[in-house]
Parts: C-alpha cells; sequence; structure tokens
C-alpha cells in the first residue's frame, strides 16, 4: 500500500455546491484537512468561504496541486466524476455518495486498477487520521490520535468505537470506512495491509457485519498479521434475506452469517467482542497494559 494521508495531503471535493459538498468541505477544512478547491459544473469561478470552485478536476491538480478527491456527487453522476479525477492524477478517491449503482462501481474499480489508484468506498464514512486530516463526514470531535487503527464498513459502529476506544484512555491513528455497498473499492484485507505498515498503529479494531464474505477473507489474511486485531460483528439477531442497513448487510442462502464471521475471525486468532462496549479491554489484553 502507498497511501498517505496526512496533514500535506491535498483534497479537493468534488461537488462542492451542493448541500452536502459545501458542508462538510467546510468542516473539513476547520479540523485542519487543507481542501485547496472543489468542482461543480457551471459554478467555476464562484468560491465556498474561500475555498475556489472549477469547473474541472484538471484545474483543481494544476493550480493548486490536489492529490485527492472527496466526491459528495448525485449518484448517477458518480461514475462520470471518479473517471473525471483518475484522469487527472487524482489517485486516492473518497466516494461518500449513496446508491451508485452496481455496474458504475465495477467501471471505477476496472479504471482505478488500470491507473494505479486507490477508492475508499462508495457509500462510506471516510478515512481520518486524528489531529492531521479527515476526509469524509465523520464527526472529528470524538477521535483523539494514537495508535490503534480501526476500519469498519458501518459509520455509526466506527464512532461509537472510536469513541469507547477514546474514552478509555486509547486514541486513534487511522479509521477507514470502506463503504457498506456489496461491491466497494478497498477491502478489509487492503486496509489491514496498510495499517499493518503503518509505524502508528499498534493494534487493529475490524468493525464488521453480516453479508458477504469480506469478514471471513480478512480472518484469513489475520493468521499472517504480527499485530493483534480485535473485532466486532454486528448483526447477531438479523434474519436470514432481509437486508439490515447497508446494501451488502443481508444473509443470502446461509451465507454471510454472523457466526460464521466470528468463527472465522477466532479462528484467524482476531479477539472477538460480543458487544461494542467489550472492544476497549479487548485491546487492552492483547496490548498486555
Amino acid at each position: 500500500m502507498t497511501i498517505r494521508v496526512d496533514e500535506k495531503t491535498k483534497v479537493l471535493v468534488q461537488g462542492i455546491t451542493g448541500h452536502q459538498g459545501a458542508f462538510h468541505a467546510l468542516r473539513m477544512m476547520e479540523y485542519g484537512t487543507r481542501v485547496v478547491a472543489g468542482t461543480s459544473p457551471g459554478k467555476g469561478g464562484e468560491s465556498i468561504d474561500g475555498i475556489p470552485v472549477y469547473e474541472t478536476v484538471e484545474a483543481c491538480v494544476q493550480r493548486h496541486g490536489a492529490n485527492a478527491s472527496a466526491l459528495f456527487v448525485p449518484a448517477p453522476f458518480v461514475k462520470d466524476a471518479a473517471f473525471e479525477a483518475m484522469g487527472a492524477g487524482i489517485r486516492l478517491l473518497v466516494i461518500v455518495s449513496e446508491h451508485v449503482p452496481l455496474h458504475d462501481t465495477l467501471d471505477i474499480l476496472a479504471y482505478a486498477k488500470d491507473t494505479g489508484s486507490y477508492v475508499v468506498g462508495p457509500n462510506t464514512f471516510g478515512i481520518i487520521v486524528p489531529e492531521q486530516c479527515k476526509i469524509g463526514i465523520m464527526p472529528d470531535h470524538i477521535y483523539r490520535s494514537g495508535s490503534i487503527g480501526l476500519v469498519s464498513r458501518s459509520g455509526t459502529l466506527s464512532y461509537e468505537i472510536a469513541y469507547s476506544l477514546v474514552e478509555d484512555g486509547w486514541g486513534i491513528s487511522m479509521a477507514v470506512g470502506i463503504g457498506g455497498d456489496a461491491v466497494v473499492g478497498l477491502s478489509y484485507i487492503d486496509v489491514l495491509k496498510w495499517m499493518e505498515q503503518d509505524e502508528e498503529t499498534e493494534a487493529i479494531t475490524l468493525i464488521g457485519e453480516i453479508g458477504g464474505s469480506a469478514e471471513e477473507e480478512a480472518a484469513e489474511f489475520i493468521k499472517t498479521m504480527r499485530k493483534p486485531v480485535v473485532a466486532y460483528v454486528a448483526g447477531q439477531t438479523a434474519p436470514e434475506g432481509k437486508r439490515m442497513g447497508h446494501a451488502g448487510a443481508i444473509i443470502e442462502r446461509g451465507r454471510g452469517t454472523y457466526r460464521a464471521k466470528c468463527e472465522a475471525l477466532e479462528e484467524g486468532g482476531a479477539q472477538v467482542a460480543a458487544f461494542p462496549w467489550e472492544v476497549p479491554d479487548l485491546v487492552r489484553q492483547c496490548l498486555a497494559i
């Protein structure tokens, strides 16, 4: 993994003149993120509280050196926006937008592979390296810098667990939302590899949920890791065939069950919490503190 997110990252916001784009662009900037520009077709030449707005991503790259993009674009236009960003040289895309058509996501990921780009999401809360850079929509006041990495499909659960870790005296080295759709860019394994290499991360919390096989695949990789992993899986009481929250959170034909995920993670060497509030104690046990 060659992703770098820190205080030097130069972020552009695609869809910056929309309500969500403008709101979160300002929240990111207030947090200290270097939001250098935004795009909105037909709105070039405007500004959002001092953030210049351009017609194209290429202009943002050429004039401001933007190297990461947060996409707050309506779902039908996400594919075009992502292609434009990657074509202009952006190599980190954080797609916050929800309800992106599956085939559009597949096309985006294929182009990302061709261009050597990294895609977080769609339907992600984003990435935060506390006290350095926030690209996304998370409530940043709950994060404090520290040594625990956090990777999750769910935004709400990640906030709850990050808060409990901080309240227990821990801090967060980075938190990454891989996205709640059935098909996403960076996987659990991709982020685990990133955190395994990160010098600031001592232990990792993986937050999963029912549906799909991503957690089981992550469990196989955890067997090879040096750093300890604590996991929590949501959806213990979810009925089969009913989608719970995210598009990817559905048990179909007995696959993707809570029990199967927990068993796989335990066999992989992770400590598995039955409830979110157990995570800090398990982290403490893993690090023998």
